[in-house]
């Protein structure tokens, strides 16, 4: 038995409006554009995740509803501050709380926290652009055994740009 992390760095976000706090800051044409890309990419590979949690950040919540309808995801839309340009502790303490049931979870966050949580739990050092997909196998039957040396796998790494 095992469980999956699916880590999704919010989409390309627009500085046009500089009157708009870092929290309240949309998302550009092209990250409108690659967020539901990346939902296909889900349904399309058979990763449809139990759970999204997303920071709070409009521009991740506006990726994680994106790539919730490309994907065609039905369930719950999490929202937690706690995810707001969070190190990786944030993302493996939400992780431990989540309940057995659910097997697959999609965290949607910001850098550098998303690129560190690849590293923490996979063990690799990746690029990790704006709507990057991070599929990770771990080895462990229930949430509340994971720790930082829980020893993950990566098994994919999508970039937008590479998928086009």
């Amino acid at each position: 038995m095992s469980k999956t992390v699916l880590i999704l760095r919010h989409a390309k976000s627009s500085w046009s409006d500089t009157a708009l706090s870092d929290h309240d800051r949309p998302l550009k044409a092209r990250g409108e554009r690659d967020a539901p890309r990346m939902g296909r990419l889900l349904r399309e590979q058979g990763l449809l995740p139990d759970l999204i949690i997303t920071s709070t950040a409009r521009r991740a919540r506006d990726t994680a509803d994106l790539v919730a309808q490309g994907a065609g995801y039905e369930g719950e839309v999490e929202e937690t501050r706690t995810f707001y340009h969070a190190p990786p502790r944030a993302y493996l303490e939400r992780l431990r709380a989540l309940p057995p049931e659910i097997g697959r979870v999609l965290l949607v966050g910001h850098n550098p926290g998303m690129e560190e949580l690849v590293e923490v739990l996979a063990g690799v050092t990746e690029r990790f652009p704006t709507a990057a997909l991070a599929h990770v196998a771990l080895p462990i039957a229930s949430w509340d055994q994971l720790t930082p040396r829980t020893g993950g796998q990566l098994l994919h790494l999508w970039r937008p740009k590479e998928l086009r």
